[in-house]
């Protein structure tokens, strides 16, 4: 009977211990409001590849952008959207974080202007009033662009726009934006009768570089729900490229104010720059970045990649 017992609080104490593991939650603070760059979140969670794996995903859009790293660093969170340039300036700022996967393996940043307009290259940017989001940042990027054609900052006028990229500049507030996303701005402006062109930063002659990155806690990178996570995010996306109509059906299934043209458009263009491989990781991409930042003086030092860029195993 003795024996019989044991077995049976055995069993109970298994059962109670995978429905612990099932109903654990994951906090993944998302760097914005819901939007078709984070479709194979979305998409994952919908066709149930988060709690086939045993995890339950909370996907949370933050009331700051600028919070999200930040809270995981600080223990508040399992996972955050960030950016990798982004990433670059926080762990020279000492925050405790690591790369453990991308969404978007491409640059979505660029110059944007509109189409009427007589700028066609970065040299016509000369005299131009050009808007930007981030400062410090941004006014470096496009410094670096203009040395190249033998520009500096002072030959253009820069103006803070905070978020307002595409009115500041279909209102005739500045000339040109850079911060603005190919994806979107450009088909906001178009929908709204003014279209625009953009110079894109990669080919301009900023490294190339990885734009929404999965980020974790460095003293939680062996918690084995990051690898569940991450093989979770890759089925995904592996159904957004097979079926992206069905696909697209599913995310503004439980996001119907998402149901416009332009997340329609912007799904559209998003779609060829979802990373295929999201826990596969380019350490020379991020050396590259990192030497460029330092060139730029927008960061001390560049720490070994495997110090803040890791494949979970």
């Amino acid at each position: 009977m003795k024996k019989i017992i044991i077995s049976l609080m055995s069993i109970g104490l298994i059962t109670i211990s995978s429905q612990v593991i099932a109903s654990e939650k994951m906090t993944v603070l998302l760097d914005w409001f819901i939007n078709p760059d984070h479709g194979p979140l979305i998409i994952a969670q919908e066709r149930g590849e988060f709690s086939k794996r045993q995890i339950d995903v909370d996907l949370i859009a933050p009331a700051d952008p600028n919070d999200p790293p930040k809270l995981v660093a600080a223990g508040r969170a399992d996972i955050a959207v960030s950016y990798q340039p982004q990433l670059h300036l926080q762990i020279d700022a000492g925050l405790p974080l690591s790369r453990i996967g991308t969404l978007i393996a491409t640059p979505l940043n660029s110059i944007v202007f509109l189409e009427s307009s007589s700028i066609k290259s970065i040299a016509d940017l000369k005299g131009k009033k050009i808007g930007f989001s981030v400062g410090g940042f941004e006014d470096a990027l496009l410094g670096s662009m203009l040395a190249k054609h033998g520009l500096t900052l002072k030959d253009v006028t820069l103006i803070n726009v905070n978020f307002a990229l595409s009115p500041s500049l279909m209102s005739g507030q500045v000339d040109a934006v850079i911060g603005a996303f190919r994806n979107f701005e450009l088909n906001q402006m178009d929908i709204l009768g003014r279209p625009g062109r953009a110079l894109f930063l990669e080919e301009e002659g900023i490294p190339s570089y990885d734009e929404l990155i999965l980020v974790a806690k460095n003293d939680k990178l062996d918690d084995k729900r990051l690898r569940n996570f991450i093989e979770a995010v890759e089925a995904g996306t592996q159904y957004i490229i097979n079926h992206p109509n069905q696909a697209w059906k599913l995310f503004i299934k439980n996001h119907k104010d998402l149901d416009n043209e332009l997340n329609r458009r912007a799904w559209r263009d998003t779609l060829p720059r979802f990373a295929l491989r999201p826990g596969a990781l380019d350490k020379n991409r991020y050396l590259r970045f990192a030497e460029f930042l330092k060139s730029n003086n927008l960061i001390k030092k560049t720490p070994p990649v495997s110090t803040y860029a890791i494949e979970i195993p």
